[in-house]
């Protein structure tokens, strides 16, 4: 196998053209093998196979800055750059991240995992290379969808203006920006997408400068020329162009021979470049190309079908979907929003049943959390349904086009805490909604509680409320805490205050710990934010010894909000905060993590025990 041998990038760049392409098939066979394992983002490095062998037969990763946008078609580069015998650790506790990372490799110029930010990254480290002196070509590989935030076009204005060597890969496998029909727009395109058609471009404008009146010659040349591409050319062409950036494109992602010429002579262009890209998601692996968003991320599965090998029971997601559309039938004010994520977020069903109720606004959480204030304001109910680490993105709108109006929005906050198999960039463990001002946030424990609170949140409650859940199905608690904010179960002096799925570990510990003579009491926060101060206390009264465990990071977690609520109250009770830490977790699996962070049940009873012994 040709792949055998490729121990380094500098293994490609020797290969034929006929090598190449077996080589980027025998990359398919090695990527259904091992995510059909480990699971992972499969169809969208399917798809960019061809586009990543391309870009390191031209260019050199460990001094290039190549910076992916999310991250999602990470696989073949890192196959590729010496990590291919570490793909059976993928996503697993200490193994290979799904995700660009530096501290992996050289290779790796920049972590990844949010969308949209690629352009500016990679804008960034071009300036620094004028500014210091040095030389190296700086790539950012962008994806269509991904281009639809607002932070992609902010990247492209200034880099298109900045007259920096740049370029910009836009890998569009599906929702094209403009259609490329015609003989005479393939003809063009083919034309444009020759290294001799650039080769031609630099030495007549070199040539014509050299002339006296010769810029002024090709000044006249180009509004000729850009008039007559204007008339012919799709309009993405002049629109990036009209941004700064020199056009190539669109090229077959797939043929692997032609990316590399074209990628070469970007190479050679000493300004902005974007070149623009079609691939297909999924390519080559039947299963993925028939449903590419089923295997956008995807756990184990039988390669030979396609089919997963553990079936998807019901989740805090699908829940929320389920109970939304049902409060839909209720209240025709009811609307959802999603920024790409219909199907992750549980509202396909929403969705079919009320389309015209349904948004989703691409991958543009700030767009989102905006255009929900301005339904709020003329009377409807948005529901936001978003993944925790991508509600980041919508902070500053969440602050000023919602709490600050006392706008009635939902959000459905998916993801919370730790997620997983996708590491630090997808944990919901900062713990930032209680610090807007006039934030509720419910914390459910249970399907039963989501039920509950997210009809509480749709139907009676007013201003901006979250609902916060975590990934996946219910953990040992399946409970129903009712409308208070505050449950209390057992009475011991030494107690334990969590909320939302570790309430089953923290039961589970006291479990444990009765069989040592041990009575824990355990505190449920139903309600994060604001805190219940009056309830708490009630709830903690005669506590002696207290352990708060949450999966959020300490800075303005719960346990620190507490701490200042006893303080308040002159509770002089001994306090210790189990919690994430003061650094993002790594990749793992959920009941992995919280046994290296003391969050299962036996690193709470842990806690306990060395709370109640100092």
């Amino acid at each position: 196998m040709i792949l055998e041998t490729i121990q380094s990038p500098a293994d490609v760049k020797h290969l034929s053209d006929a090598d190449t392409e077996r080589l980027c098939g025998e990359l398919r066979r090695f990527l259904v093998e091992q995510v059909s394992r480990t699971g992972g983002h499969l169809a969208s490095n399917l798809g960019a196979v061809e586009l990543t062998v391309a870009i390191h037969r031209v260019f050199d990763t460990a001094s290039d800055r190549l910076v992916f946008d999310v991250g999602h078609q990470c696989y073949v580069h890192k196959a590729l750059t010496g990590r291919r015998e570490l793909f059976g650790t993928l996503r697993q506790f200490g193994g290979l991240s799904g995700f660009p990372k530096p501290y992996e490799s050289q290779h790796d110029a920049f972590m990844a995992g949010h969308a949209s930010d690629s352009v500016s990254v990679a804008l960034g480290m071009a300036r620094a290379r004028t500014l210091l002196g040095r030389d190296y070509h700086v790539l950012a590989v962008i994806g269509d969808g991904a281009l639809g935030g607002g932070l992609s076009f902010e990247g492209l204005n200034d880099a298109g203006g900045s007259g920096e060597r740049l370029i910009v890969v836009l890998n569009d496998n599906g929702m094209s920006i403009d259609a490329n029909v015609g003989g005479l727009s393939r003809h063009l395109s083919r034309v444009r997408t020759t290294t001799e058609y650039y080769e031609f471009k630099r030495r007549y404008r070199e040539a014509l400068s050299r002339l006296p009146g010769g810029s002024a010659l090709y000044g006249l040349s180009h509004e000729v020329k850009t008039a007559l591409k204007k008339s012919l050319l799709p309009p993405v062409s002049t629109m990036f162009e009209d941004m700064g950036f020199a056009y190539m494109g669109p090229v077959d992602g797939h043929d692997v021979a032609r990316l590399t010429a074209v990628l070469q002579a970007a190479r050679e262009e000493k300004r902005p470049v974007l070149v623009h890209v079609h691939t297909v998601k999924g390519s080559g692996y039947e299963p993925a190309q028939r449903e590419p968003e089923r295997f956008h991320g995807v756990g184990p599965f039988d390669p030979a079908t396609g089919r997963e090998k553990k079936a998807a029971g019901e989740t805090f997601s699908s829940v929320f979907g389920q109970t939304l559309t049902s409060l839909a039938r209720e209240d025709e004010r009811v609307c959802a929003i999603t920024a790409a994520m219909g199907e992750g977020t549980g509202l396909t069903g929403f969705a079919c049943m009320f389309p015209r109720r349904f948004f989703d606004v691409g991958i543009a959480e700030g767009h989102a959390v905006a255009m929900a204030g301005g339904m709020a304001k003329q009377g409807l109910t948005p529901v936001f349904a978003v993944y925790d680490s991508f509600l980041q993105r919508g902070y500053d709108m969440l602050v000023q086009d919602v709490a600050l109006e006392k706008l009635h929005v939902v959000l459905g906050v998916d993801r919370c805490g730790l997620v997983g198999a996708d590491g630090e960039t997808h944990h919901g463990c900062i713990d930032y909604l209680p610090q807007i001002p006039g934030m509720t946030v419910y914390a459910p424990a249970s399907f039963t509680e989501l039920r509950r609170m997210l009809r509480r949140a749709v139907l009676e409650e007013k201003g901006l409320v979250a609902v916060r859940y975590p990934r996946g199905g219910e953990c040992g608690y399946q409970g129903d805490c009712g409308d208070g904010s505050v449950t209390v179960f057992g009475g011991g002096k030494t107690a334990v205050v969590t909320y939302g799925i570790l309430t089953g570990q923290a039961l589970a510990a006291a479990e444990l710990l009765k069989g040592e003579g041990i009575d824990l009491r355990v505190v449920k926060l139903n309600r994060v934010a604001p805190l219940d101060a009056e309830a708490i206390c009630a709830a903690l009264a005669g506590a002696s010894h207290i352990v708060v465990a949450e999966d959020q990071l300490r800075t303005g977690c719960a346990g620190e909000r507490l701490a200042a609520v006893l303080a308040e109250r002159g509770i002089h009770a001994k306090l210790l905060l189990r919690n994430a830490g003061s650094v993002l977790p790594s990749q793992g699996t959920v009941s992995g993590l919280w046994q290296a962070l003391g969050l299962d049940a036996q690193g709470i009873a842990l806690a306990v025990r060395e709370v109640s012994h100092e």
